[in-house]
């Protein structure tokens, strides 16, 4: 693991990690160090939004105060710092021109494993507030239609304000939850799904109130009814990602596992990218995952000083 200079929280000492969750969380990762990196502030990146502007032209226009230090995974990603020490990097004139996106570096990598093509029908079922489906549509360089999805109306304004700031144009926003649709033929699935959020403790110290493992178990039986969905809705031999901000197996390994035993043509693909990861988890509470889910992804906060975050790679076989 590369070591990282970390900026602790005030009172980072007194941040009540209960010890049902230290308990637990012992048994997958060295719990002191992921202690340390989840009470330290998280670095500020940004994804330059091609479809108005080069890396290389936004990159100038940031420079001047701004240090840009590329996000190895991301072509188009920049962890920032302020030369005088500002952290408002939302608070742009570049940011309100659309041409950059603050979003997290662990973020970028569900739309750069998924590699939407130009001319496509692409789903992200779960696009609130838009990070990923606006790279989505980037990548898609504003061609074939983006259905960018969510089950409430209220995170529905955020999507379409961000769709619309970044210039994105071949998207269709619509309201439902993501198990209800139906006849549709997709070349590439998104489902970045509602979770418990285990891995954005250091932008929300709130998850650690809230999380309980009861609430864990019901949040995976909805991610099995999604995953499923955006399996049935795919082309056969087109692949779809499924990605969580959460460390918990039963809503990382568990359900993709459960894909698999219910779909002979289910197949993990293999995730290439440079950057630090971590094994992910093959058994909990007696549960045996299968084996070639050695190939997805799980990244604890101090692989790369990031946020926590779970992502698999999918192909329906024909």
């Amino acid at each position: 693991m590369t070591k990282h200079n970390l900026e602790r929280m005030p009172n980072w000492n007194d941040i009540p990690f209960k010890k049902t969750f230290l308990d637990r969380y012992a048994q997958w990762t060295d719990i002191e160090t992921f202690k340390v990196y989840s009470t330290s502030f998280l670095r500020r990146s940004i994804r330059i939004n091609t479809l108005k502007i080069t890396v290389k032209e936004c990159k100038e226009r940031l420079e001047k105060n701004w240090i840009l230090t590329p996000i190895p995974w991301c072509k188009e990603g920049f962890f920032v710092e302020h030369k005088e020490g500002r952290r408002d990097i939302g608070n742009t004139l570049e940011h309100s021109m659309g041409y950059y996106y603050v979003q997290e570096a662990a973020s970028l990598i569900p739309p750069v494993v998924l590699d939407p093509q130009k001319h496509t029908l692409v789903l992200d079922m779960c696009a609130a507030p838009g990070s990923k489906a606006t790279q989505l549509s980037q990548y898609m360089e504003n061609t074939g239609v983006l259905i960018a999805n969510d089950y409430t109306g209220i995170r529905l304004a955020p999507l379409g304000i961000n769709m619309q700031r970044m210039g994105c144009r071949n998207q269709l926003i619509t309201l439902m939850h993501g198990q209800w649709f139906k006849d549709l033929s997709c070349d590439a699935v998104l489902v970045d799904a509602p979770c418990s959020g285990t891995g954005t403790i250091r932008k929300s110290l709130k998850t650690l109130r809230i999380w309980n493992p009861d609430m864990i178990k019901k949040l995976g039986f909805v991610q099995k009814k999604l995953i499923q969905k955006g399996f049935d809705l795919l082309k056969n031999g087109q692949s779809m990602v499924y990605s969580t901000c959460s460390h918990e197996p039963q809503e990382n390994e568990e359900v993709v596992d459960f894909l698999l035993k219910n779909n002979e043509t289910a197949k993990i693909e293999k995730i290439d990218l440079p950057l630090e990861r971590s094994d992910p988890l093959f058994h909990f509470e007696k549960k045996q995952y299968d084996e070639s889910i050695k190939h997805t992804l799980r990244l604890w906060p101090q692989d790369n000083d990031t946020e926590g975050f779970f992502v698999a790679k999918i192909k329906k076989e024909k």
